[in-house]
């Protein structure tokens, strides 16, 4: 690790807390110092500070932590744009055809992930040389090993054979001789899991800094690990799931008991939509366990913004011209919201498209998705319909938006801000209590306890059909018919299993989750085969699209990488040298 060290202390670092406390407002710029000059515990916060504003300054809008840009390669997104040329490397992986190692993404993203874990390591190295005068050392080395550990999940669910970099004081000759291959795919997802085990026994309960991560979040963050962990996926020779571990699900269950958010005052919003309002009130809310802060008005010059966002504005005339309309919506995913007669999703509802006034919906798709005839971002001044203010492309990626990123645009100056592209301080939230509900409804299914999964599945659907806030009038003004309904019956485990990954897929829409479930369950070659077989029907671009089995569900390891590795990086399977 570097020996200088650079304390990046501005007014809009550390995931910018604007919206929540003032442990960033108190900060004032400081200059270059040594290690000796940082080894205090009044220098070591800044390091802190330091380590958590990585986390919004190394990303940008190709390289999203938030993982949008690769979520392309679901079933619930579109890439977008103006063309299948406009960023043509994510085109590529979605239609997972001349996707090459030396694509720029593909390196990108590893090289700004790594420079998150080089941050937060140069930290901790900081924090191990402290003595127990500096009282909040156990913690903050707690919080900063839940960021090491975030930073190599991320970097794990893209690429899955990765370099651990865990000592903090690894020298560059020492760094030079990691391997990606050192850990079985099990044994990775067990480091990541005891990294976040340590910061769950040192974490407290509540932090009045709310960026700051707590024990339920480290709870919440073990029952994700844990459930990846569970489905085995360690034959060298494939990515396939090869048995369902129980232990693990076990772990999910420990780690998603009510207990612990209830200790720390969570739960679900009243209303599903105040999860993606930008509005102060709303931040940091009590569904958001923990979440990556942005703000504004804090002495910068725009904010500490979430730039990672700025594609997938629609480019309305004369109010956001320059927006570049990415990420749109699916029809398969439009379609997955409609429900039946009983209020329940459909088993057939890819069948024919969704009409607005003929058929039911689930309430979150009006939340989730801006449609033709409806106002977009619930600002009547607005009113979506096909033409290039809501498809830059002309139809090529369909007229459908995604909302639950976007803002009114009547907040323009107040939380929607145009630099290079449009970007706003609304928070996104990594863990929020939706997401442990629903792990813990998975791993209860897959242990055969479908009769305690399913009213984990009912407690989203019946706040589904309450979120009506925004939408209240959209039945008797617009003719929708939002109709969601619990499930009553008694169910098989395979059915419980069903279900509870179609719930997941109708909450966390657009969350950047879907592919990465997927690939998980071991179900992605065929999903996304059966999707884009269906799907090439509607959008023409599709016709090329070919998911390849045992490759495609893992991004390669970038080019440059394995050519300075010192022939110790492996090549994922089937992507060549």
């Amino acid at each position: 690790m570097k020996k200088i060290l650079n304390i990046i202390c501005t007014a809009c670092v550390v995931c910018g807390l604007t919206a929540c406390s003032d442990f960033l407002e108190d900060q004032k710029p400081q200059g270059t110092l040594s290690e000796n000059e940082v080894n205090t515990p009044e220098k070591v916060d800044n390091l802190v500070i330091s380590a958590y504003a990585i986390f919004t300054t190394a990303e940008d809008i190709n390289s999203s932590f938030s993982m949008w840009n690769f979520d392309v390669r679901s079933d619930d997104a579109y890439k977008g744009g103006s063309s299948t040329n406009d960023g043509d490397v994510f085109h590529q992986l979605e239609v997972e055809k001349g996707v090459l190692t030396t694509n720029w993404n593909i390196n990108d993203m590893w090289v700004r992930l790594y420079k998150t874990l080089s941050r937060v390591n140069t930290a901790i190295a900081v924090i191990e040389k402290c003595d127990d005068s500096y009282q909040l050392k156990a913690q903050r080395m707690a919080e900063m090993k839940f960021l090491r550990a975030y930073g190599h999940f991320l970097l794990k669910r893209l690429y899955k054979n990765i370099p651990f970099v865990m000592d903090a004081n690894m020298s560059e000759e020492q760094y030079n001789t990691l391997s990606n291959r050192e850990y079985n795919n099990d044994e990775g997802w067990a480091l990541i899991a005891k990294e976040v085990e340590e910061a769950y026994a040192n974490l407290p309960v509540k932090q009045a800094d709310k960026g700051r991560p707590t024990k339920a979040a480290a709870a919440a963050f073990l029952a994700k690990i844990y459930l990846y962990k569970a489905y085995r996926q360690d034959d060298a020779n494939t990515n396939q799931v090869t048995s369902i571990n129980q232990d693990d699900l076990k772990k999910v269950v420990e780690y998603t008991a009510p207990a612990i958010y209830e200790a720390g005052g969570y739960g679900l919003e009243n209303d599903f939509h105040n999860n993606f309002r930008p509005e102060t009130q709303y931040e940091n809310g009590i569904e958001s366990i923990w979440a990556i802060q942005y703000s504004i008005n804090d002495g910068s010059t725009y904010g500490n913004l979430n730039w990672s966002y700025g594609l997938i504005v629609p480019n309305i005339p004369d109010v956001t011209d320059g927006g570049c309309d990415f990420y749109k919506p699916t029809q398969n995913l439009v379609n997955s919201f409609k429900t039946n007669a009983d209020g329940l999703p459909m088993a057939n509802y890819n069948d024919a498209n969704y009409e607005m006034t003929v058929d039911n919906a689930d309430p979150r798709l009006f939340l989730t998705v801006g449609i033709t005839g409806l106002p977009y971002m619930f600002n009547k001044k607005y009113i979506m319909d096909r033409t290039p203010a809501w498809s830059r492309s002309g139809g090529i990626y369909g007229y459908y938006v995604t909302l639950k990123h976007n803002v009114d645009p009547d907040l323009i100056g107040s939380y929607l801000i145009r630099g290079s592209y449009w970007a706003s301080p609304m928070n996104r939230i990594v863990f929020r209590y939706a997401d442990v509900l629903l792990m813990r409804a998975e791993a209860l299914a897959q242990l055969g306890q479908g009769d305690q999964a399913i009213p984990l599945v009912n407690q989203l659907r019946e706040r589904a059909a309450k979120s009506t806030q925004m939408i209240a009038d959209y039945e008797s003004r617009y003719g929708v018919h939002p109709y969601c309904k619990p499930y009553t019956g008694s169910y098989s485990k395979d059915e419980a299993i069903k279900i509870v990954k179609t719930e997941r897929r109708l909450e966390m829409a657009l969350e950047s989750e879907r592919f990465f479930d997927l690939v998980r369950w071991g179900d992605a070659p065929a999903v996304i085969t059966s999707y884009v077989t269906k799907e090439k029907e509607r959008v023409s671009y599709l016709g090329e699209a070919q998911f390849t089995q045992n490759r495609d569900e893992y991004l390669p390891i970038p080019h440059e990488q394995i050519s300075s590795s010192n022939g110790h990086y492996v090549q994922n399977i089937n992507w060549g040298k």
